[in-house]
This record gives structure tokens, sequence and C-alpha cells, in this order.
């Protein structure tokens, strides 16, 4: 009996072993990034238990003993794991992708990376692939919109970045509130030389807590660029990335076409313009449909205009082994301007990076870059003459044959005072800008304790020339300045070499829960410029002559004069810097819940008087999901608070200047005269900008970490702010740092991602931030004014430059309202005529009279908010992502408009030209065509000039498809794409765009929409 009984059990135990048997299975494949690039050393398991494997160098796994109903976990450091379903599949294959919001996401920080879970300041970082959707020569194009706090402001010039600014503006010095860029550790002022196919990714660094360590050059934000590197490991990888584009200009302003204009003529009250319109029409002859206009009808902004190309090329080969790394790109990148001259872009980029272990402690780096540009700038003046230019006039004048090159018509023999006619001056100039850039760097680290302490070594060499030619052919199509007497060419070569040689010692230790970084280091840079210009005068030119003539030993004069701005022609400059810095940093995390960082920088150098400044940092965190009391949950799965303080440097602003003079003076006391020395003194001693920012800030994962959240407040004071401050009994201004500036404002970034099924994920992303500027201290100063005519005062507790002037409070009706208005009549006793039609201000200081005293703050070019939202889809083989932008609360001064008023010969726009004043009750916003030249109305900047800038863009709109790949030896990943960019933007500004850099519109390059066809090829 016992022996059946035990018989029995054992028959049922491999029974049952022998089902278990049947029932596990053995499965095999492939994991790949969405790259299409294999992972090595992915994870492989079992769910639930400790069974599972990593993949092999070419991501191949072989897992044997998994359930045939079990679930594999395939995961990827810096990837979001996936759960499958065995469902008795053999095969496997899985494409991770890359995780966006995963907490273990390594950052680049200054001199070193760090978890993103462990940072305490604020940093936003923009990857490859959202860098590369915006089809643009320029790196930091594509970031418009999608980092909360920074303002980038477009540029349609051909080879012209845009104006970059992180948090406002902390200077009154013009261009010293650009962020400084590191360029895989190498400094530069702009990164317009750079592909951004070569980018790996950009991280901005906002607050002073992130920015210190680079000290003297971070007051203004940090900008790091990592180019892309190879992966140990990685079988070698080949893409190609290229693209056809055309460029359209848009929201081109609509001119008055010559009935308009005429009717503005003759309404002006002026009987010498209502003459010209009488001239035009005997040289042009009289319109078959309107016999009291000219038979002409010139659209000029439409002659001007062109639909321009713009193309891309980009090479790389990236790959690694067991203990080397590396990555080779070419790129190409061509583009045409929109504007009908030579006025082109054209680039080519090489570069190379190589890392490889040469022990198992010493790592040898190196890495190159080698960019060479030919850019063709537009002619300044263009855009303006085409907005003055009369249409009553073309652009040929058959019955000028004295004319050359070409029979170019001018409004001067219309009675006009200008020319305006752009075709001479654009198709006689020629703008040439050659630079080149040549980086190189060299690195060596050692591990002086095997992972925990590692000295690092590195020389970095940046080499850029420029060459500058300019062109300017004579012509001549009238006499007074319609003719250029000289063939000039300038010529201008700079040079700049910068080098730096970085030292840092780096410990990393951790002990029980505590985890413990250390950095100390030194750095020093040599920073070189020198410039030669020289001007020659009459080199042979003409029909059949090119450039072949265009060399200064062809000219028959090499001019020496001086210009009224002091500058001599010919001239030969140069400086030289030196900067020695310590510096070192401090994170500490405990337990992951509470993290310390600090950071300390010592500069010194050779610009300033003040020949060292200090700039400490220190952040801190706390990370309040982690402790026991925080509610699991799985609406709310991660939080951290978030605070810091520190001080950076601005050193963008020019060195000290001027000097002590001493002029000998007589004076007679009684009848005996003495002689003696008169001493005054202009010379600045300045120092570098100090800012001081705190930030505090809140950092969320909700519902299932699918939804991030990144929140901040900051406060950024600029103490020390270069100003110019009047001479105590001495005529003139010297620049002292005396200034206050603060800024302040929240930020708000929200991501989604949501992964619906194997064949369909979306995301949703949305930033805001808003911007208050304000001016703290003057240095006893009642304001600084600027602008001339067009008037910026900057007062205590306002803005940096607002506009300044007068408050248009609507447009005289009827003689009635003018009889019945103190101010008018005040001027009217003065001499002045005021009419309906004239603008009606606001007296705001109630003496009955307008005049300078009541001019008031117009409003500020720097917006108070902006925003930016993108929807990202991806079904099969199908993706889809869209980019919403815009930005509001500043104003734009309206300039070319506005110069309407000194002369009365000019074209103006159609909207002036419908909506204008011209009967009591047709309006009140708009002056009559006579009001808007009559001095009352224009004796000073008004807020009729000064309109709203505010914008919500379309930014960018991009479709694609990848084709299905059939598997074998040669299985190149292809995607094709179109892309619209800036397809509509909607403003109520009249102009070509509501992006002007420093708000002051006259005639900014119109920035184009982009139609783009592209392929990618992974191989």
């Amino acid at each position: 009996m016992k022996m059946s009984r035990y018989f029995l059990s054992i028959s049922f135990f491999l029974f049952q072993v022998l089902i278990y048997a049947q029932d596990n299975i053995t499965v095999s494949g492939v994991v790949n990034d969405d790259q299409g690039s294999p992972l090595p050393g992915a994870s492989v398991i079992v769910k639930g238990t400790t069974n599972g494997i990593q993949t092999d160098f070419d991501g191949n796994y072989n897992l044997g003993d998994v359930p045939s109903n079990g679930i594999l976990v395939f995961s990827y450091i810096g990837f979001t794991a996936q759960e499958i379903p065995v469902n008795s599949q053999n095969s496997i294959n899985v494409v991770l992708q890359e995780d966006t919001q995963s907490l273990d996401e390594v950052v680049v920080i200054g001199y070193g990376t760090q978890k993103k879970a462990d940072l305490t300041g604020s940093i936003a970082t923009i990857k490859s692939e959202d860098i590369v959707r915006t089809p643009s020569g320029a790196a930091m194009q594509s970031l418009q919109g999608k980092v909360a706090g920074l303002q980038v402001v477009s540029s349609g010039a051909p080879g012209t970045g845009p104006t970059i600014r992180v948090r406002g503006l902390g200077s009154f010095v013009d261009g010293a509130s650009d962020p400084l860029y590191v360029v895989d550790g190498v400094f530069f002022d702009d990164i317009d030389f750079l592909n951004p196919e070569d980018v790996e990714s950009i991280s901005v660094l906002k607050d002073a807590s992130a920015t210190a360590i680079y000290g003297v050059r971070a007051a203004n934000g940090v900008v790091l660029i990592q180019t892309k590197s190879g992966r140990k490991n990685q079988k070698p990888q080949i893409t190609y990335n290229g693209y056809q584009s055309v460029q359209i200009a848009q929201n081109l302003v609509t001119l008055s076409n010559t009935e308009q204009f005429a009717t503005l003529a003759r309404e002006s009250g002026s009987d010498a313009e209502a003459q010209f319109i009488e001239n035009a029409i005997q040289r042009y002859g009289r319109s078959r449909i309107n016999p009291d206009v000219p038979d002409v009808n010139t659209d000029w902004y439409d002659l001007i205009l062109r639909d321009a190309l713009q193309q891309n090329h980009s090479f790389g080969v990236t790959g690694g082994a067991e203990s080397i790394t590396y990555s080779v790109g070419l790129n190409y990148f061509e583009q045409e301007g929109i504007l009908k001259m030579k006025n082109d872009y054209e680039r080519f980029n090489i570069r190379g990076k190589l890392n490889f272990d040469a022990s198992d402690r010493l790592n040898i780096g190196l890495s190159t870059l080698f960019s060479n540009s030919t850019r063709y700038r537009p002619e300044d003046t263009a855009f303006a003459l085409a907005y003055y230019a009369v249409p009553v006039m073309p652009v040929l004048d058959p019955s000028k044959t004295d004319a050359f090159p070409r029979p170019y018509a001018n409004a001067q023999d219309l009675g006009y005072r200008g020319t305006q006619n752009p075709f001479p001056v654009m198709e006689n100039t020629e703008n040439r800008n050659k630079g080149r850039n040549a980086l190189m760097t060299i690195d060596l680290s050692y591990q002086l304790v095997p992972d925990k302490l590692t000295f690092k070594t590195a020389y970095y060499h940046n080499f850029e020339t420029l060459e500058v030619r300019e062109v300017r052919l004579p012509y001549f199509f009238g006499n007074g300045n319609a003719f250029r007497e000289n063939a000039t060419l300038i010529k201008r070569n700079e040079t700049l070499s910068e080098q730096t040689w970085d030292n840092t010692l780096t410990y990393n230790d951790s002990f029980g829960k505590h985890n413990l970084t250390l950095l100390a280091g030194t750095a020093f840079r040599d920073r070189s410029w020198e410039q030669l210009e020289i001007t020659g005068l009459n080199f042979p030119n003409g029909p059949g002559i090119g450039d072949e003539s265009y060399f200064l030993d062809l000219s028959d004069t090499i001019d020496l004069t001086e210009g009224n701005d002091g500058d001599r022609a010919t001239g030969d400059d140069g400086s030289r810097q030196y900067f020695f810095s310590y510096f070192g940093r401090v994170a500490y995390n405990f337990d992951d819940r509470y993290l310390l960082y600090g950071t300390f920088r010592a500069d010194g150098t050779n610009k300033y008087q003040e020949k060292w400044g200090y700039f400490p940092a220190i952040g801190a965190g706390w990370v309040v999901s982690e402790e026991s009391f925080f509610p699991k949950s799985k609406t709310l799965n991660y939080l951290k608070l978030r605070a810091t303080w520190g001080e950076s440097g601005n050193a963008n602003v020019a060195s000290s200047s001027g000097g002590i003079t001493s002029e000998e003076v007589t004076a007679a006391f009684g009848d005996t005269p003495f002689s003696g020395l008169v001493t005054s003194s202009d010379f600045e001693a300045l120092k570098w900008e100090v800012t001081e920012t705190t930030n505090f800030g809140i950092t969320a994962r909700l519902f299932d970490n699918q939804l991030s959240l990144e929140a901040d407040y900051f406060n950024r004071v600029t103490r020390d702010a270069v100003i110019p401050v009047s001479r105590l009994l001495v005529p003139g201004t010297t620049r002292q740092n005396v200034g206050e500036i603060k800024n302040t404002g929240f930020e708000i970034v929200m991501n989604w991602n949501k992964r619906v099924s194997d064949n369909f994920s979306y995301s949703i992303g949305a930033n805001f931030a808003t911007l208050n500027n304000e001016v703290l201290d003057l240095a006893g100063q009642e304001n600084l004014t600027s602008g001339g005519d067009l008037a910026q005062r900057t007062v205590i507790g306002g803005t940096i430059d607002p506009f300044f002037g007068l408050e248009v409070a609507g447009v005289y009706q009827t003689p009635e309202e003018i009889q019945n208005d103190p101010a008018a009549q005040t001027a009217i006793t003065n001499g002045l005529t005021v009419e309906p039609g004239d603008f009606r201000f606001v007296d705001h200081n109630g003496d009955m009279m307008i005049d300078a005293q009541d001019r008031v703050d117009l409003g500020s070019y720097i917006p108070t908010y902006t925003f930016g939202f993108n929807l990202g889809l991806n079904y099969k083989a199908w993706d889809f992502s869209m980019n919403v932008i815009g930005q509001g609360g500043n104003v734009i001064a309206n300039q070319k408009r506005f110069n309407i008023r000194q002369t009365p010969d000019p074209n103006i726009d159609r909207d002036f030209a419908v909506n204008r004043w011209n009967g009591a009750g047709t309006s009140n916003t708009y002056p009559s065509a006579r009001g808007i030249r009559n001095p009352w109305s224009n004796q000073f900047l008004n807020s009729f000039f000064v309109e709203k800038g505010d914008f919500v863009r379309l930014q960018n709109v991009t479709l694609g498809y990848t084709l299905p790949q059939f598997g074998g030896d040669f299985n190149p990943k292809i995607r094709f794409y179109l892309t619209a960019e800036r397809p509509l933007t909607l403003f109520d500004y009249n102009g070509f765009t509501p992006e002007v850099p420093d708000g002051r519109d006259n005639q900014t390059y119109p920035i184009p929409g982009v139609y783009t066809f592209g392929v990618n090829i992974t191989i």
C-alpha cells in the first residue's frame, strides 16, 4: 500500500515536470532603439523571475526556459521598458523608445554630467530628433517655443542666426545680453557655423546654480551643445539626412497702389505732391482704366522678392567596439535669400570624434570640427527704398539714355526729392563674407582611484577667420544723389584664436545611503583677435568684367580718408585677453531624498581694472515622494522641491576706454599772467556686471509617470550694470558700473506621453513663461534717454528702453472739437496749424498745451509672456508633429511709417490709405493724408506709431512615413517626410514680422515660410 502511494506521488511529480517542460520554450530576437540601432547590453527577463539575459554586441538575445504564457520585460538605461506577452512565440523583436521623462537620464552640466533626478537647478534639454525637425541652418532656431523662459527672435536673412535671450534682458549695453555657448567644452559667442545634424543635445542652463561654474561668462545663461558620439559595442551605423525646401515670403506689407497714392497726394494739401502725379502722367502716359492716374502701377515688394530654394545633405557614421567609439559627419547646406540680389549662404562642415580606452584607467578623446561658409549679405537699404518708392514710377525708364549700367527710373525726374528706386543699389552692390571655423580638442582622463577619483586634462583650440569683401560698382541715373562715382572695394580680414586648457579632478563615491561628487579644477584661456581693413577705389569694372578684378592691387587708389564717424577707410586693430580661473563643485545626495549642490568659481582677467571676480552658487532639493509619509498612488508618482541661489558675471561689456587729458591755460590776476594746466578725465574704470539669481522650482511626475511637470519662479537681479553717467563740471558721459536691473517671472512646462498600443502612441507638451523687467537704480539720474526722434526713455521702476512719446486720444473730427480743446488752441496761438484729421493728444500734465512734458511710457519691446505647444502622433509607420508658439505684452515702433512724417515724397502702406481719416466719422484712429505729416501731429513719437507685437504662429507641421524593413544583411531604415515651417502667423502689427529684436522696425528682413521634402536613411 505504501509502495503504491509512493509510486503514485512520483508519477504525479514527473507528470507535472513533463507538463511544465512542455509549456516552456526558447525565445530569441533583437532589441533596437527607435533609430534602428542595436542595443547591446539591454536586459531581457521573464517577469516575476530571475531568469534573464543581456543582448550581445548586435542586440541579439536567446533566452531559454520561458513560459509560453509568460511575459518578457525588455529594458535599457534611458529607454522606456516594455512588457510583451510571449503567447508561444519563439521570435520577438523589440524597438525601445527613448524615455525623455526618465529620472535616470543623464544630462550635461558644466564640466560634467548629472542624473536628472539629482538636479536642483533649472536646466532644459532638447534632443537631436527635435532639433533636426526644423529645416534651418541655425541650430538655435529649433528651440523656438520649446524652452520656457527662452526667447528666440528669428531672422530671415540667409546665414544669420536668431537673437537669443534667456530670462529677459540684464544689461543696458547692446549685445551684452547674449548667452554663452559651450560646444563640447569650447566657448563661443555664437554657433551659426554649427550644423544642426551634428548636435546630439542642447541644454539651456537658466539659473545661477546651473551657470555659476562658468563664472564671468554666465550672467545671461549658458547653452551647452553636445555633438554626436558613437557607442561602445555598436556596429557601424551610416546615416544620411537630406532635404530640399522652398522659401516663400509671407505676411508682406501691401503698399498703396497708384490710385490710392494719387488720392493721398491730392488730399495732402500740397500743390507740389499733386503736381508730381501730373508729371508722372506726362512722362509715362495716362491709365486707360482711370485717366486721372499714370499708366504705371509698380508693386516694389513684388519686384524685389522671390521664392528661394534651400537644401541640406548630411552624412554620418558612428560606431564603436569594446574600447573605442567614433563618429564622423559631413554636411552641405545651401540657402538662397528671398531678396532678389546676390543674397545667398553656403556652408560645408566636416567633423570627427574619437574616444578610446588606452588602458583600464586611461581614456583619450579627440575631436575636430571644420566649417567653411560663404555668405552674401543683403543690401540693408533695399527694403526701406522699396517701402517708400512711389508706385507711379517703373523700374526702368527707356528715355534715360545717359544712365548706366541700366536705364533706372528716377523719382527725382518727377519732382520728388529722393530717387526711390532700390534696384541701382541692389544690382551694383555685392557684400561677401567668407568664414572659416577650425575647432580641435584633445582630452585625457585617468582614474587615479578606479571608479572613484579621476583626473582630466583637456586642451581646446578654436581658430576663426572672416574675410569680408564689399564691392560697390558705379552707376548713374541722374544728378544729385542718383549716382555712385567710384568703384569701391573694401576688404576686411579678421582672425580669432582662442585657446583653453582645463584641468579637473573629480571624486565620486557612495557609502550607505550617501552619494557624493566633488569636482575641483582650473581653466586658462587665451583670446587673441586681429583685424585689418583696406579700401581701394576705381578698380576695373564694367560689362564682361567680373570678380577677377576684385583685388586691391588693381585699384587706382588706396583710400586713407577719415569718415564722419571717425573711422578710417584703412585701419589695423587687435586685442588680446587672458583669463585664469579656479572652480569647484560639490553634489551630495542622501537616500535619493535630500540633495545639496554647490559651486564656486574665481575668475581673473586682464580685460577690466578689477582683476578678479568671485561667483558662488548653492542649490538644495527635497524628493518628497521618497518619504515614508508620502501617499503611494498612481496619481502623483514623483515630487521634488528645488531651491537655488547664485551669482554669475557678464564680461560681454566692452573693456575700459578713455584717458586723462591736460590743457595749458593762461589767466591774468591783476596785471600778471599766470599759466597752468587744466586736467580732465574720461577714463572708464569698468568691471564685469554681476547677476544674482534666486530660483524656486517643482519637479513632478503624475498619472503613472505619463505626465511630467516642471515649474519655476526666478528673481534675477543685475548689479553693477554699465550705464552712461554725466561727468561733473565737464561735458559728456562716461560708462560706470552703477545701474541695477531686475527680471522676475514664472515658468511652467508640462509633457504628456502615452503609449496606447504597439501601433499607436502620442505626446502633448506645453510651456508658458512670464517676464517682468524692471530698472532699480540709475545712480541718481532721473532717466536715460536715447533713440533720437524715435525716443526711448528708461526710468526707475520701468523697463529697459521703453518707447517714449505722446498718447493719442483720437482724431479731430470737426472744427468744433478743435475749438473746444485748450491744447489745440494753445498750439494755434503758437503758430501751428490744427485741422480735422489731425491727432488729438492726451494732455497728461494738464497745462493746456501739448509738449515734451506730456510724453509717457508707450510700452516695451520685451515680451511679458511667451508660450509653446507641441503635439506628436505615431501610428504604425506614420509620424506627425506640430508646434505652436507665441508671445505678447510687447510693442514695436513702426519706424518705417514714422519716417513718413519727415518727407512728403514717399509712398505709404495700403493699410493707411484705406483706413485714413477723410471726413467726419471715417476714422478715430488713423489721421488724414495731410495730418500724418502735419508738425502738430508728428512733433514727437506717439502711440499711433507704436503697435502691439503679440503673435501666435503655427511654427512647424511635419508628416513622416517610414518604409517597412524586410530583413537581410542590407536592411536600411528609410523615412520620408514633409514639413511646413511657419505656414501661418497671426498678428496685427503692420510689418513683415512681429519678431523685431530691438523693437525698432526700420525694414526688418521678412521671415519666410519654408516648405520641405526630406528623407532620412539609416543603415
